[in-house]
């Protein structure tokens, strides 16, 4: 693929030319009048230097990019030698069915043809071509410039070369894709979303709570913006318009509010034109915190999970898919199907229940299969069974052991000794370890504490006997040593989820992961001085790889501690997350290791360690060994080929 057409030059049009001449295309952007285009370059060439502003980019490059686009009145000219031809006009079936007619036309016959469509049928569109199998959709979310996700829709006939091209090529732009296998009207994210804000829209209507506790009670809950903010932010005009069909679509399970209507019909648009459910003239609105928990939010998780209930029964996405795309699109804390688990697939039963009875309104309905839920006792987390399945493991008495998807999770589970090491939790730690490499399941490990003020603070020196510590001491030692020698050695990526407190034994334990993500009140150091003692365990010596010598004698001799923040700054945790967000940080990571091969994630660990504690000449030649090991691997091979035929590969770990 070379050259990729865009037809319309509007909000999503231009951003989407933009993407795509950043990842090297040359792109062709269509509209009616040269003003339209005049003006769509204009903000290409305002986003290109905001930029360079920031050091994304260079000045050089976004030269480069913006010779790359070039315009054009005629649809027949910018598609005549185009791959890829994206439609992004106005949500209108007959125009977009006249524009697919002119592209059908003039397109040569490998042309993937996509459209940009938010709510309409594939099918419906592709109807008016005579390829409907190279049709396909392509859903950006705005601003596309910087929204990570695109929806892949498969029409009815889309074919699945087609499908694999599309999401061959929506990588290359420096994309994430999720799939939509079914073509129904709002796809995903729409659908879902939709009915979050109608939910947030009926109850301000019903005077159920006002604008600014609806959304004060979501962003207390962990979301960016609240609903009406973010309503405001898309344009209440479009929103209106997508309501309007998904109401068409499904009948009585979507119902347009007239706090809605009324807005627009008197030209209040929301961010764009000024005013919306907030006055937008003096910047983004103010919304007072103090106002959280005068609106239920689980009345938002409620219907969000119910009508991921219905994507899942009709076939449209599977729960990793809906929830994925929920967190990537609109920025959930969690996705609807994991979240549902969490809350208990009976209490948001029961919600909705509650809601459909006492407003006789059918979006709030329970969906078919949260009825089968119920019946069969998938009740979520705590019957170990939901959307997701969560495997029950060996059961310790110091520490919990999780399963969820591919992550193993080790718990440390003294929270009123603030997660406090003995030497019967250290052993229960290996032993966990070691369950979990064996299962091939597993494909990475994640250690954190119980309770939401401490991962871990440290040696539990209360247990100390006071006639003879140094016997409980050197038991810790030798427990401490050889969990550290298994962690350096061990065969999948170690995340420490810092989730409060790390002093101590604590920070040695983190630091003994492989990578550390904290949240932003988490609290680091090594308090051992003031008590007579030094680190162990490693605390000065790996203390002082990771954030240099003098910083970490300022950490250690004077026993202080440090803010998250500024152990992000020194490099000695790699992440800094808001509580709410670490468990699906912890878990975007672990995806990410997923994907890659684990031999070469295991040897590169080894090869680090080792290296780090030798000299450059054996640490060379243990690189120079472990690299020459790795070709000889059936996941090199897969590496290689691969990347020869432009393709994902499909690691096995062998």
């Amino acid at each position: 693929m070379r050259k990729v057409a865009v037809i319309g030059a509007g909000v999503m049009g231009h951003g989407i030319a933009q993407v795509c001449a950043m990842a090297g295309f040359e792109v062709s952007l269509v509209d009616i009048s040269e003003e339209i285009l005049k003006r769509a370059l204009q903000q290409i060439m305002q986003s290109l230097n905001k930029l360079v502003e920031k050091g994304a980019i260079t000045k050089e490059d976004a030269t480069k990019v913006f010779e790359r686009i070039k315009t054009s009145l005629s649809i027949a000219e910018a598609v005549k030698d185009a791959d890829v031809v994206i439609e992004a006009v106005p949500e209108n079936l007959e125009l977009k069915r006249q524009v697919f007619r002119q592209i059908d036309m003039h397109a040569p016959p490998h042309t993937i043809l996509a459209s940009n469509t938010s709510t309409l049928r594939i099918t419906d569109i592709a109807a008016a071509t005579s390829r409907p199998s190279r049709v396909v959709g392509t859903h950006f979310f705005n601003p596309p410039q910087l929204m990570p996700l695109v929806e892949v829709v498969k029409g009815e006939q889309t074919s699945d070369d087609t499908i694999s091209e599309i999401l061959n090529f929506v990588s290359k732009i420096g994309k994430q894709s999720i799939l939509c296998k079914k073509d129904v009207k709002g796809f995903i994210v729409n659908r879902i979303g939709s009915q979050v804000f109608e939910e947030c829209l009926w109850a301000v209507y019903r005077g159920e709570a006002t604008v600014e506790e609806v959304d004060a009670s979501i962003r207390a809950a962990g979301f960016p913006m609240g609903m009406f903010e973010l309503m405001d932010f898309i344009g209440l005009d479009p929103l209106l318009m997508g309501l309007r069909v998904l109401e068409e679509a499904y009948g009585d399970r979507f119902k347009v509010p007239p706090l809605l209507e009324d807005l627009v019909k008197k030209g209040k648009y929301g961010r764009k034109s000024g005013q919306g459910f907030y006055d937008w003239s003096k910047g983004r609105p103010l919304i007072k915190l103090e106002l959280a928990g005068k609106y239920d939010i689980n009345r938002v998780w409620a219907v969000a999970v119910n009508e991921a209930a219905h994507l899942i029964s009709e076939g449209v996405a599977d729960p990793l898919t809906i929830d994925r795309g929920m967190k990537l699109a609109q920025n959930f804390p969690a996705g609807p199907c994991e979240k549902g688990d969490e809350i208990g697939i009976d209490n948001i039963f029961n919600l909705l229940n509650e809601l459909y009875q006492k407003h006789n309104d059918a979006r709030y309905r329970p969906a078919p299969l949260l009825e089968e839920f119920i019946k069969s006792n998938r009740l979520g987390r705590k019957q170990g069974i939901g959307f997701y399945e969560y495997k029950a493991a060996k059961k310790f008495d110091t520490i919990l052991v999780e399963k969820e998807r591919n992550v193993g999770w080790i718990i440390l589970n003294r929270p009123e000794k603030m997660n406090a090491i003995t030497p019967k939790m250290l052993e229960e730690v290996s032993l966990a370890l070691d369950e979990l490499e064996r299962d091939p399941e597993i494909r990475c490990v994640a250690i954190t504490g119980a309770g939401d003020r401490a991962f871990c603070a440290g040696a539990d020196i209360s247990a100390f006997s006071l006639t003879n510590p140094m016997n409980e001491f050197f038991m810790l030692y030798k427990a401490r040593k050889d969990l550290e020698s298994k962690m350096e050695r061990y065969s999948k990526p170690i995340i420490a989820a810092i989730n409060g407190y790390a002093l101590g034994g604590g920070l040695e334990l983190a630091m003994a992961c492989d990578l550390r993500i904290a949240v932003d009140t988490a609290q680091l150091g090594q308090p051992e001085v003031t008590i007579g003692i030094i680190p162990g365990w490693g605390g000065t010596y790996k203390l002082a790889r990771l954030v240099g010598i003098a910083k970490a004698k300022e950490i250690s001799m004077l026993g202080k501690r440090i803010t998250a923040q500024e152990a992000l700054q020194i490099g000695l945790v790699n992440k800094v997350v808001p509580k709410d967000r670490l468990k699906e940080e912890v878990l975007s990571t672990a995806s990410e290791l997923s994907r890659l091969p684990p031999l070469a994630l295991w040897l590169v660990k080894l090869s680090i360690e080792a290296g780090s504690q030798t000299s450059s000449d054996i640490a060379r030649l243990i690189e120079v060994a472990l690299h020459s090991l790795l070709f000889s691997t059936e996941d090199a091979k897969e590496g290689f080929s691969a990347f020869l035929h432009k393709r994902k590969p499909e690691f096995k770990g062998k």
